[in-house]
């Protein structure tokens, strides 16, 4: 008999293989035995399953993993030599989706049972993402494409002759027109962002002047609303910034906050310096957010109120961008809000 034959392999030594092997697997691996306790498990297992940094080795699977149809495949493994695959849904301290693979093992004349556990968390939340992207992208352009047509078939039915209505049809369709080129230039904006394709300019700025071009531009939607807009930010203050980039985003949360807004309110830009941090907020005066839409405040589409918002206008994707774009900067936008009282947006830039 050789050196390099099976039997030749003590079961202490072939434990060691079995670990080394699993080891190089960055799904987690678990292996039992007929007492169904954990006789290897890998790192990946260890991090996943672990509770408080405690080995998982040696303990019995029902403590380690508390699903029924788990266990199922680990006895049916065990007793008839049967492979399962199964999904298992692990919520002990933080929820996690796995796709489970779970076969007989025999080392050393000793049956067993070994489970691969690959981690889909990360690919299912990608999905529903990529679902809800879709159905909301598809809500948006159809609503103001359904106005279209039907202000266009009017016309087409006779109201071209209706003096008196026609220049209103054409507005509407104009309007809608607009609203879907707004959110096509957005999706185009941010997927442009995420993909990398966008850098920034950074240099020194004066935010408050940037600020007063903004204000001018939303001037009259201002007025429309009786909101006043307020300037706080210091003419010598100075902040490292794009400021193509810094004006997009005071643009869309200064438009936000006016449509926000309750009528008589007041939009206020501020300036102030944190630690490392350069932070410009804007703060309104409207009823603020619920602290479970906090959360999602900055996700694409994402609507507290979404009836009000398609109202008022807007795409839905103007926070993310704020989000995208201040992340490009090194830094930050952040939330706050108190219900009747407003919400406040901060962005926060790096200081040189």
């Amino acid at each position: 008999m050789t050196a390099t034959d099976p039997a030749t392999i003590s079961p202490m030594r072939s434990e060691k293989v079995l670990h080394k092997i699993v080891e190089t697997s960055r799904a987690g691996v678990i292996v039992v035995g007929r007492d169904t306790r954990i006789s290897v498990a890998n790192a990946a297992a260890q991090i996943a399953f672990s509770r408080q940094g405690e080995p998982i080795e040696n303990k019995r699977l029902s403590e380690v993993i508390r699903d029924l149809s788990l266990h199922e495949a680990y006895q049916r493994a065990l007793t008839e030599g049967v492979s399962t695959d199964l999904r298992l849904d692990y919520t002990a301290g933080h929820r996690s989706k796995y796709d489970v693979h779970v076969s007989p093992i025999e080392l050393d004349e000793t049956v067993g049972a070994i489970g691969f556990f690959y981690d889909t968390t990360r690919i299912e939340r990608l999905e529903t993402v990529r679902q809800e992207f879709l159905s909301n992208i598809s809500h948006e352009l159809r609503t103001p494409l359904t106005a279209i047509i039907t202000f266009v078939e009017t016309l087409e039915d006779g109201g071209i002759d209706d003096d008196e209505n026609k220049m209103h049809f054409l507005s509407v369709i104009r309007r809608n027109a607009e609203r879907m080129h707004s959110l096509i230039a957005d999706i185009l904006e941010l997927s442009m962002i995420e993909s990398g394709n966008v850098s920034v300019n950074i240099r020194d700025i004066k935010p408050a002047h940037i600020v007063n071009e903004v204000f001018s531009s939303l001037a009259s939607k201002a007025e429309g609303r009786e909101v006043s807009l307020i300037n706080q930010i210091p003419d010598n203050a100075v902040i490292f910034a794009d400021s193509v980039r810094f004006e997009q985003m005071i643009t869309n949360l200064v438009d936000n906050a006016i449509k926000f807004n309750r009528r008589g309110g007041t939009v206020t830009v501020a300036y102030e310096q944190r630690g490392q941090k350069d932070v410009v907020s804007v703060k309104d005066t409207g009823e603020g957010i619920m602290p479970d839409h906090l959360l999602r405040i900055f996700e694409r589409f994402y609507r507290t109120d979404r009836a009000r918002s398609r109202d008022l206008g807007g795409t839905g994707l103007g926070l993310a961008i704020v989000k995208h774009l201040a992340k490009l900067h090194g830094g930050e936008a952040l939330v706050e809000s108190e219900m009747t009282r407003g919400t406040t947006f901060f962005i926060e830039f790096p200081t040189r």
